[in-house]
């Protein structure tokens, strides 16, 4: 004969069991996070205080709101954004010094912008010192465990399928295809040039986007945009879907059914599923298999033994989503930066196309001449300088560590604030706020006191993989462009840069075009 369970008995069970979980996220989102900043404190590290579930983020808001309120940025153009898009940042500076600590939800984090700190973790190789894992919850289905968030076995097993497709030897042999990847985005401009009487209003960034996304889509995978444009329509919504933390999910690693997290989960599935197909539709094809993409280096290691919880068609959608993200976005924003420089400074503009068209000696740029463009080199180097994409090279500690003689508890998340040692006139001098490419004469090296603190590819052994692919695609379409159009800034320009997992213009650059006396046609023919 069965026995009820009296209901006081299945009533306590579930109090208990609400009680547990009470305590639980009690500990992970107030005494944990709390007992790590209490170590820090006791070396010295100082910080603004924390509320319980919020950490520090509601001050953050604050202070952001207040720097809004004091009016936007007008059309006048000041290349100094870190007040502007950190103003929390800039506030604690002040308050507590180059290295500081507060809280994201239950996350801790070291925000460092000290030279001798920053110059210690670019020089650490160990794997004790991983990727941040804030907002890994939030972004999952943007980057999944792919290499741009994932640390130890898992990041190591990737680079080593991903570097040797993006060495100098490789690279030297995608110019071809990044040339061709250009001439119709040249030729609409072009028209829309023709059409507009000499001189037209372009807004450069979706078309940037697109090239962008071409020269990954045909050096990387063996396809081209409008075979992979539906993925990266996908990619740019499930961006700014994203570009929002989930405190909730980040503090319990739980997610409620709400109609942002269906849209979120929505584009996850159908660009997971594109990219299968899209993987599936290229093996095989003739293209394929008489190129050695990095498609192929991706499928070949797909079924070896992969580090949990990887499957074979995750490992390879996660790798595929990382490389389309990191290789098109934050190149084309870089041009947009790039091409706003240009457009406000034209003895630079004059000077660059002046010398793309010496070197490149009535023919379309190859690998020999882009080594040999050290102006457009510079003019780059200082817009990285300038608008670096990534607003800071996120570590956590996967183990205790030790940087500037500060014992870091396991856990810690170490924010190396990019602008903030970018503008930091004691490193660049008292011009540090003017475009000055001429600083970059002489390399890195040669134009700061401390080249660890220049990092628009990251630090450390974490490195931007694909940096010299990125240099190579810049001066390819930054040529091609200067060598066709001679370009201004629109009066319709809004300077505004903003952080949307990336700082960019927040509403676009429009540039004004018209010919350039020096062009240079698909057949390689100047007019």
């Amino acid at each position: 004969m069965e026995m009820e369970v009296p209901l006081q008995v299945l009533l306590s069970l579930c109090l208990i069991g609400v009680c547990s979980l009470v305590v639980y996220l009690y500990y992970i989102a107030w005494l944990r996070p709390q007992g790590i900043r209490s170590k820090l404190r006791q070396q010295g590290i100082a910080g603004p205080p924390s509320l319980f579930l919020y950490g520090s983020s509601l001050e953050m808001k604050r202070l952001l709101m207040a720097e809004r309120t004091r009016g936007g940025r007008g059309g006048e153009v000041k290349h100094g954004f870190t007040q502007h898009v950190f103003p929390h940042f800039e506030q604690w500076r002040k308050e507590y010094g180059p290295v500081f600590t507060y809280s994201l939800g239950n996350a801790v984090v070291l925000h460092v912008s000290h030279p001798d700190w920053v110059k210690e973790i670019s020089l650490c190789s160990s794997l004790d010192l991983g990727k941040s894992s804030y907002l890994k919850k939030s972004h999952e289905p943007l980057f999944g465990q792919g290499i741009l968030k994932s640390s130890g076995r898992s990041w190591s097993h990737q680079r080593k399928i991903l570097a040797p497709e993006f060495f100098s030897d490789k690279v030297k042999g995608m110019v071809e295809l990044m040339v061709d990847s250009a001439w119709p985005l040249l030729k609409s401009w072009e028209e829309k040039v023709e059409l507009s009487g000499g001189t037209a209003a372009i807004n450069v960034d979706e078309d940037l986007r697109r090239y962008s996304a071409d020269v990954i889509s045909r050096t990387c995978f063996g396809s081209n945009y409008s075979r992979g444009k539906e993925i990266f329509l996908k990619i740019r919504e499930l961006q700014k879907a994203v570009s929002s933390p989930n405190l909730f999910a980040e503090i319990t690693g739980l997610r409620f059914p709400t109609k942002g997290g269906r849209e979120v989960h929505r584009l996850n599935r159908e660009i997971s599923s594109l990219i299968l197909k899209t993987v599936k539709d290229s093996n095989g094809t003739e293209q394929y298999t008489s190129q050695k993409s990095l498609l192929q280096a991706i499928l070949r290691s797909a079924d070896d033994d992969l580090p949990s919880p990887a499957t074979p068609d995750s490992f390879v959608v996660d790798i595929c989503k990382n490389v389309y993200f990191a290789g098109h976005e934050t190149t084309a924003v870089t041009t947009s930066w790039c091409l706003m420089l240009l457009a406000l400074h034209p003895q630079w503009q004059a000077r660059a196309r002046a010398e793309a068209a010496a070197v490149c000696r009535h023919r379309p740029p190859d690998a020999n001449s882009l080594q040999k463009m050290k102006t457009l080199t510079m003019v780059i180097q200082e817009t990285l300088r300038l608008y670096p994409p990534g607003a800071y090279v996120a570590r956590e500690t996967m183990q205790e560590m030790e940087f500037g003689g500060v014992r870091i508890p396991k856990g810690v998340s170490i924010f190396v604030q990019s602008s903030a040692l970018h503008h930091d006139p004691s490193i660049w001098g008292p011009d540090v706020l003017e475009f000055n490419p001429e600083r970059f004469a002489r390399g890195v090296l040669g134009a700061c006191q401390l080249p660890q603190t220049y990092l628009p590819f990251g630090v450390g052994p974490r490195t931007c993989l694909g940096q010299h692919f990125a240099m190579t695609e810049l001066k390819v379409l930054l040529s091609l462009i200067l060598l066709r159009f001679s370009i201004s800034l629109s009066p319709n320009y809004r300077h505004s840069p903003a952080l949307r997992l990336i700082v960019e213009p927040e509403h676009g650059v429009e540039l004004l075009l018209k010919k350039a006396e020096v062009l240079v046609t698909s057949s390689g023919i100047y007019q």
